[in-house]
């Protein structure tokens, strides 16, 4: 830690320490275990694979996702930049270091989903998959993730 005084003799913290010790969470967890880091990246594999092969889909466009889409109320030239969107989060939650923050966008992406069925009046089923589906996106993450972990731990028992 570098510090130094001031004329009065009150002691100064570097100001970037200080910024370093309010970025990193106050919990510290245990390391990872291997069966959890695999299950996790297992989970966030899966997940990634059908969210990547949809975003393709979209860029095909063959006629089942147009007819989809435009049942949905979008119009046809909307599908490649909405595949376009899906595609970037996805490859942004797969490297470690944006993972987060390819979360955050799938949160996104999938609430943007859950809005258009309930919009249309699609039924449970189509509500309910989204929503399930950032589930496992943040669940797979929360398995290969430490700093996550710290940031929203899960507690046993009454502490």
């Amino acid at each position: 830690m570098s510090a130094s005084t001031d004329r009065i003799g009150h002691s100064k913290i570097n100001s970037n320490k200080r910024t370093e010790d309010m970025l990193m969470p106050a919990v510290t967890t245990a390391p990872i275990s291997k069966p959890a880091l695999w299950t996790g990246r297992v989970l966030s594999g899966l997940i990634a694979a059908m969210l990547l092969l949809d975003g393709v889909m979209k860029l095909i466009k063959p006629q089942p996702v147009i007819k989809a889409t435009v049942d949905l109320g979008y119009p046809e030239s909307t599908i490649v930049g909405i595949g376009i969107v899906l595609l970037v989060a996805t490859i942004v939650y797969l490297i470690p270091r944006t993972a987060v923050l390819g979360a955050i966008l799938l949160t996104g992406y999938l609430g943007g989903a859950v809005a258009t069925h309930v919009r249309v009046g699609a039924g449970w089923f189509p509500i309910v998959f989204p929503i399930i589906f950032g589930a496992l996106v943040w669940g797979g993450l929360y398995l290969r993730d430490q700093q996550l972990q710290g940031l929203v731990p899960l507690r046993r028992g009454e502490n």
